[in-house]
């Protein structure tokens, strides 16, 4: 899908000096590295990696099939900035999701269509009230998703700052908050305290559709599906746009690297140079102020200013090293949990899945699929992670973008690819253990899925298997966690990563974030590239 013969990456820096350097090349970075280009920034991208992506990315591992290894479904990405760096003539291309699939050992499951009329059949067979209540509950999570698009498109606003600005932005939010009707008041209330089926429980009666909605406030989260806050992480997932609709989700054509390349096509475009198998070892600090990068090879860089794309425990405590900064902000950046807890299984099948409560290769299939029959299942699931080992039946979310992308796999086969919850990188053998580990949670997921697919053991080609420690050590993710931290309220908004250093700047001079990190957090959303970079462009050290 590239727009051009000139190579995209290169292995080489072609100078030593730029305007700003990038360490990481993921979709966030890219972003941020296109936004100041554009501005007619001098602008290298380092990635470590052979390929760009970071975690939203593709890579073909057994031949003619092509993987989105991490990040596997596009939800959060920002519809302007698919505007802004005009990401449609770089390549990228979503394609919608047409259904959620829960199958079942009984009966035909429950799928939820794009089609309301469609999924007020299907919830009916469940309970009718259910079925009549569910589109109200869509329109007031929408509601509050669109208030909440507010905070996620700007940066967050500090509340102890006493600049007329942030006063003037704080008091707009409050207003915003106030013109909701009571009823969404009281709602919104709701989220930031409840667990996520508590909060379902005040909507529905069936659990059958309860609980595969659920398990989106538990995703990237060491949580499970009673614990308090998982609420508003439901709501995180819930503001999925794709072109301005909300509550949509997608394929990206070619697998979800496409995302991070076509951002990478529009950084060039815009003049920024972009080098791969370029680790940075250290980020140079002198005097207070970041410098520039030493590469692993020992080459050094300089720059006006040095940006991370990498998450806060990595570069502060990796890239920068702890001489150079505050005791009281080491410990704060000690105490941002991460606690990974999610993995990744990957499978190339000779054929298509076949789910006995559902068969043949139909719509239901065309979307995302969810292992999560009961509570008590997923309560089970997160008990054992509880106790520092990954679930024998764990919750799956599972999608077949061959189905709707014949790109990635070869006629009449299929790529499959598996969201798995829990996998706790704390296991009780300790995570350099997940090595010995990593094909029996492989093992674990693959029965699962066979439980409802009979014969797929036998269709299968070639499997990838990621633990949290394996997204560590591959892809930089401190303890796993695929959002640069957690998605605790304790850790949003003008707390992310720590009180006081939540808009881009950090407390070494020149030196920014851009990452999931920071306000407003993970998903392939480009809201951290894109905001960081705005804020860097209206100071003057660029």
């Amino acid at each position: 899908m590239e727009t051009t013969t000139e190579p995209l990456t290169s292995t080489q820096a072609s100078k030593r000096h730029y305007d700003a350097i990038i360490v990481g090349g993921g979709h966030n970075g890219l972003v941020c590295a296109a936004y100041l280009a554009k501005a007619g920034k001098d602008v290298l991208v380092l990635e470590r990696r052979h390929v760009l992506g970071g975690a939203a990315v593709s890579e073909e591992l057994y031949p003619g099939f092509t993987y989105s290894v991490c990040s596997y479904v596009v939800s959060l990405f920002r519809p302007h900035i698919i505007r802004d760096l005009d990401l449609a003539k770089h390549g990228l291309d979503l394609i919608p999701l047409e259904a959620s699939f829960l199958p079942l050992h009984e009966g035909e499951g429950l799928c939820r269509w794009s089609d309301p009329h469609l999924t007020r059949r299907e919830v009916e067979r469940f309970s009718k009230k259910d079925a009549e209540t569910l589109p109200e509950f869509s329109m007031a999570m929408s509601k509050l998703a669109r208030t909440a698009k507010q905070v996620i498109d700007n940066p967050a606003p500090d509340p102890t700052s006493l600049d007329p600005r942030e006063l003037i932005k704080l008091l707009r939010l409050g207003k915003d908050m106030q013109e909701l009707d009571p009823d969404l008041q009281y709602l919104n209330h709701k989220l930031m305290t409840m667990s996520a089926v508590d909060f379902l429980d005040l909507w529905f009666e069936n659990e059958t559709l309860k609980s595969p909605m659920s398990v989106s406030g538990i995703i990237g989260t060491f949580l499970g599906i009673r614990s308090p806050g998982s609420a508003y992480v439901l709501l995180h997932h819930y503001m999925g746009e794709i072109d301005g609709a909300f509550r949509s989700w997608g394929f990206s054509r070619g697998g979800t690297g496409q995302v991070s390349l076509s951002c990478a096509r529009a950084a060039k475009s815009f003049g920024a140079e972009i080098v791969t198998q370029s680790p940075v070892a250290k980020i140079e600090v002198q005097n207070g102020r970041a410098k520039g990068v030493v590469l692993a090879n020992g080459d050094e860089l300089t720059a006006k200013v040095v940006i991370s794309g990498c998450d806060p425990r990595l570069t502060f405590m990796g890239l920068v090293g702890e001489e150079h900064l505050d005791g009281e902000f080491v410990k704060q950046i000690t105490r941002y949990k991460f606690r990974g807890s999610s993995g990744k299984v990957n499978l190339a099948l000779d054929s298509l899945p076949d789910f006995a409560c559902r068969p043949g290769a139909g719509p239901h299939l065309r979307g995302d699929i969810a292992i999560a029959p009961s509570f008590e299942y997923l309560e089970r699931a997160y008990d054992e992670a509880k106790y520092g080992d990954f679930s024998s039946r764990p919750y799956l979310n599972v999608v077949i973008p061959s189905l709707v992308d014949p790109t990635v796999a070869p006629p009449g086969k299929h790529v499959v690819s598996c969201f798995v919850q829990y996998a706790p990188y704390a296991i009780k053998e300790g995570p350099e253990h997940w090595p010995q580990r990593r094909e029996a949670f492989g093992d674990a997921v693959v029965d699962t899925l066979a439980e409802y697919c009979p014969g797929l053991h036998d269709k299968i080609l070639h499997r990838q298997v990621l633990s949290p420690w394996d997204l560590e050590q591959e892809f930089g993710l401190t303890e796993g966690n695929i959002f640069h931290g957690e998605l605790s309220l304790e850790q949003l908004l003008f707390l992310r990563p720590v009180a006081g250093w939540s808009r881009y700047k950090t407390p070494v001079k020149n030196l920014w974030m851009c990452a999931s990190g920071t306000h407003p957090g993970g998903g392939i959303m480009g809201a951290p590239g894109e905001l960081a970079a705005k804020s860097l462009l209206s100071t003057r050290e660029l």
